[in-house]
Parts: structure tokens; sequence; C-alpha cells
């Protein structure tokens, strides 16, 4: 994923925005995807967006500096008219993404599979938000 400003259609008032703070802790992967399936249980990609959850609430948990003890993230679900925007913002540090030797998907890959758009804003010191953006209709 490489880094990218938000699109400006993020910038459009969401009809619904939720969010909640987790622990930066394995176990609470499973606390965020039902954070979005709660958020989002009338959405047609509803199952779509807590897969994307998943996969970007675990990388800030395993390789983000909110793995750290006292570390945090945060989910953030917005649902507009045609397009639901998650994020997952991490507590920072370094971006290491580096090409995969086997030839399956793994969890960004499956987030832009999914994904209208997504990209990253933010940086190693001041954490990183990690968004999707998927489109209905």
């Amino acid at each position: 994923m490489t880094p990218a400003a938000s699109p400006q259609g993020a910038a459009l008032s969401p009809t619904a925005l939720r969010e909640q703070v987790l622990p930066g802790h394995p176990a609470q992967v499973h606390v965020a995807r039902a954070f979005v399936a709660a958020v989002l249980a009338t959405c047609p990609v509803a199952d779509d967006a807590v897969l994307c959850v998943s996969e970007l609430a675990g990388n800030a948990v395993l390789h983000s500096a909110s793995r750290n003890p006292g570390g945090t993230f945060t989910v953030r679900a917005s649902i507009f008219d045609d397009h639901v925007r998650i994020e997952v913002e991490d507590n920072g540090g370094t971006w290491d993404e580096h090409p995969h030797r086997d030839s399956r998907s793994h969890g960004l890959d499956i987030v832009r599979e999914l994904g209208a758009d997504c990209g990253r804003d933010g940086g190693p010191l001041t954490g990183w938000v990690i968004w999707v953006r998927i489109q209905w209709g």
C-alpha cells in the first residue's frame, strides 16, 4: 500500500460515523470485527467491511507501535450514501511492506481487492491511518 491522501469523497459528511479505541492486543481484533458488524448491520457491504477491518486491525496489533505496552488502535466506520469508509489508526512505527514469496493473498492484498480505493495517511511518529472505501450500488 502506497501513501495516498484521502480521496475527496472522504471529505463528504457521512450519514453515520462511529469509532472505538481498543487496546493494542491481538485479542482485540475480534472486538473490532464485532464493532464494525454492529455499526454496519444493515449495510450491503458489511461482510466485506468486517473482513477489511479484521486485516487492518490485525496489522495494527502485530506490526505497529500499537503492540507496545499501553498501545491502542482506533477503528472508525463511516457510512455514506453509496459507500463505507473503514479506518484503523495505530500508534505509528516503521512501515515495512515487502513482497510475498508465495502466490496467496495477504491482508493488504485482500483489502485492496475489496475496496474501491484504499491508502494510508500519517507517519511513523504520529501514527498511521489505513483506510478503505467500499462502494455499493
